[in-house]
């Protein structure tokens, strides 16, 4: 597997796997702003054999925060590591741009993605009712510290459901 950033040319493939990944995929078009962002930052994972695009991750920051859009993988590399080498490569990244925090959201109901984010020093701090569609699903927000002494403290969770 080699990681690189992501290019115009991962797009068509990118949108393939969004297909196979999410009930509501990506147009290639959200791609294309995503990758013209200054703000925005997208690896991709190649399969050093053939450079088919095996998945992606993402995430856009404004000053030091840093929300993570996407990580999708192909079901027929799932489970072989490359979502850990995607997120560990934007952890990297996000602390090579000296933010203080990553978060994300993700399906209260995706337990290997939740897994996954755990292992990686994500916590749950919070829930959004009803926050996805078909099926209609509550989202967990998990956010990691990066510079805990600039940060402060653990993310406020005040009026958010303790999960």
């Amino acid at each position: 597997m080699k990681l690189l950033p992501m290019e115009a040319r991962h797009i068509s493939r990118a949108v393939e796997i969004e297909r196979l990944s999410f009930p509501d995929p990506w147009p290639a078009s959200f791609f294309v702003s995503e990758l013209e962002n200054p703000f925005c930052r997208y690896i991709a994972a190649e399969d050093e054999a053939d450079g088919r695009l095996m998945g992606y991750a993402g995430f856009q920051y404004v000053l030091d925060e840093g929300y993570i859009n996407n990580i999708a993988v192909s079901p027929e590399y799932r489970r072989k590591g490359v979502a850990s080498a995607l997120l560990e490569a934007l952890i990297e990244m996000a602390l090579e741009l000296g933010l203080s925090f990553l978060t994300l959201e993700v399906r209260a109901g995706n337990a290997p993605a939740l897994a996954l984010y755990s292992v990686f020093g994500f916590k749950p701090v919070g829930r959004r009712k009803s926050y996805y569609e078909r099926p209609r699903e509550d989202a967990i927000l998990m956010t990691r510290l990066l510079k805990p002494e600039k940060a402060g403290s653990e993310p406020a969770n005040d009026n958010i459901e303790e999960i």
